[in-house]
């Protein structure tokens, strides 16, 4: 039997977790270069958790300048064996309004700026995203959303966008064409890199307005939308307080994810990068001893 080692992810308006026991904040160094901020321990009903704000305390990141490499890396050091990421949102749909939680399980990835994975020349790796999402965490995570009465959608495709301006109209349209349910600049490459790292990955999309093609769009004031968000935030604490009795400090595994890169590594032995490997310790560890 494993140990539970739930990593948070805390997006817009979350950069923190109460209620933590013998909480710590400990920064980890990464070889990929800095995280957006130390990283908070403690424990939540009898599970470890390491929680991570991604823009950094303060939000002084923006979706682009994210060090997404550095903080997968970073929770893959500290022990983390399975990531909830928490991520404002607009919507696509009249049925998903603001204060909805939609548990995403597809991506399209539009974003072009940003480094997106751990391999490259010399190391070369190939790994299967074709379901993104763990079932074993979005299953916990609709628990916890029916038990703590948060408005939630079980399903729906996430339109990663570069940022950090938000869509045209054109453009918002496009994308609801295509079947999108919501939109957000920062899943992307998260949810690769943790799939890299070979860690069970969640998102819970906190929509916080419409996006721009709907009608009363422009009519949605900024003290509105952060309106919004700190509910939302306050509501994120909420269901991490109520999912991780759900998880248990026993590990359940996750199969296809825990070994995801059983398969994935194509260069020779031979021919492999000495730097790249002395790099991928943590995320690659378990196929490179």
């Amino acid at each position: 039997m494993s140990k539970t080692v739930l990593g948070i992810i805390g997006g817009s308006g979350v950069y923190d977790i109460e209620g933590l026991a013998q909480p710590r904040w400990e920064r980890v160094p990464s070889p990929w270069g800095e995280p957006s901020d130390a990283l908070l321990f403690g424990t939540l009903d009898g599970v470890d958790m390491v929680f991570l704000p991604r823009h950094g305390r303060g939000h002084v990141q923006t979706p682009t300048t994210i060090n997404y490499r550095a903080n997968i890396d970073a929770l893959k050091r500290a022990g983390v064996t399975d990531v909830i990421s928490l991520s404002a949102c607009g919507s696509f749909r009249e049925e998903l309004p603001p204060g909805t939680f939609v548990l995403v399980d597809q991506f399209i990835d539009r974003t072009h700026n940003r480094e997106k994975t751990f391999f490259g020349a010399g190391f070369v790796a190939h790994v299967s995203l074709a379901h993104p999402v763990c079932p074993k965490l979005t299953g916990a995570l609709a628990a916890a959303c029916a038990e703590a009465k948060i408005p939630h959608r079980v399903g729906g495709t996430y339109l990663a966008m570069e940022g950090p301006q938000f869509s045209t109209r054109a453009e918002s349209n496009l994308y609801r064409s295509w079947g999108c349910s919501v939109i957000g600049m920062t899943a992307m490459p998260e949810a690769k890199l943790a799939r890299e790292a070979e860690l069970p990955y969640g998102l819970v999309a906190m929509v916080t307005d419409f996006d721009c093609w709907h009608e009363d769009h422009d009519h949605v004031t900024v003290e509105q939308v952060v309106k919004v968000l700190a509910q939302n935030a306050e509501r994120a604490r909420t269901l991490v307080r109520t999912v991780a009795p759900k998880l248990g400090p026993v590990r359940a595994p996750s199969p296809g994810i825990d070994n995801a890169l059983d398969t994935a590594i194509i260069t020779h032995k031979d021919k492999r990068d000495a730097a790249l490997f002395a790099k991928l310790d943590a995320v690659a560890g378990r196929v490179l001893k």
